[in-house]
């Protein structure tokens, strides 16, 4: 009867026609509430700050809101989300907040572009001049594609999930999205990964005098590629059977997430 719907405050899930749907408010009203004056521990429950409770239940901060689905669609939220939540929609701040957020997309998008010029720069020269062809610039070189590779990831992961502004994220959840995420998050572990080579490198100079560094370069290639294959894939199958929400962008499964975090935190410790 009602289709899926988001109000651009909180998702409405598919319903039939008379029933009553009910949803907390957004966790977002915590940080707002508590802003104004009340104080939210981190189960969500509200104790008296500044102000005074509010005397209705029904009035109370993060309480419910309802909608009935009708034969003409969505009746209006009951309470409105400010009694239920205490939030006016026409006293956000959201130019501000919306200026905040284009202003560090843009600082983070000068950064990366400029890394990909000087990166892609370095790459012809070492790729240009035989005489610098090693192992070791090998590795250099492997390391600054992780770094161009990262750089790209970025850009198209804004371009797939900040396209639209006012796009309805909650039920963005398509096979293009989620396979963006993947790409950047092995991106990101290939770098990390590949500076642990760099220490590997220079720890195995240190060790062994003479050594053939072609095979050595190889399982470089293994270790700075493979592991960052292997753990990307393992999460993802694990986020597709477990946590099969939205775009994949949001981590809110704790373990799942130790999957990726886990062996970049290795890396950096044993560098």
């Amino acid at each position: 009867g009602c289709p899926g719907m988001w109000d651009n405050i909180t998702c409405w899930k598919p319903a039939s026609v008379g029933e009553i749907v009910f949803v907390k408010c957004p966790a977002l009203f915590r940080f707002i509430i508590s802003e104004d004056g009340w104080e939210v521990d981190n189960l969500g429950q509200t104790h008296a700050g500044d102000y005074d409770l509010l005397e209705s239940t029904a009035q109370s901060p993060l309480g419910d809101i309802s909608r009935n689905c009708t034969e003409e669609g969505w009746s209006e939220p009951f309470p409105h989300y400010y009694d239920a939540c205490g939030f006016d929609e026409n006293e956000t701040e959201s130019d501000n907040q919306d200026y905040y957020y284009l202003s560090v997309k843009a600082l983070y998008t000068v950064g990366y572009s400029t890394s990909l010029v000087s990166l892609t720069t370095a790459m012809v020269i070492l790729c240009r001049f035989r005489k610098l062809h090693c192992t070791r610039n090998f590795i250099h070189m492997n390391l600054f594609v992780s770094f161009i590779l990262r750089a790209i990831s970025v850009f198209i992961k804004d371009g797939v999930l900040y396209a639209e502004q006012d796009g309805n994220h909650c039920f963005i959840s398509t096979v293009e999205c989620k396979a963006v995420m993947v790409f950047f998050h092995y991106c990101v572990m290939s770098n990390y990964f590949w500076l642990f080579i760099e220490g590997l490198y220079l720890f195995t100079l240190l060790v062994e005098t003479f050594f053939p560094e072609r095979r050595y370069f190889y399982w470089y290639t293994i270790i700075g590629w493979g592991t960052p294959t292997i753990c990307v894939t393992v999460w993802a199958v694990l986020r597709l059977h477990f946590d099969d929400t939205g775009c994949w962008d949001m981590n809110d499964n704790t373990a799942l997430w130790w999957v990726i975090k886990g062996p970049v935190v290795g890396s950096i410790m044993v560098s």
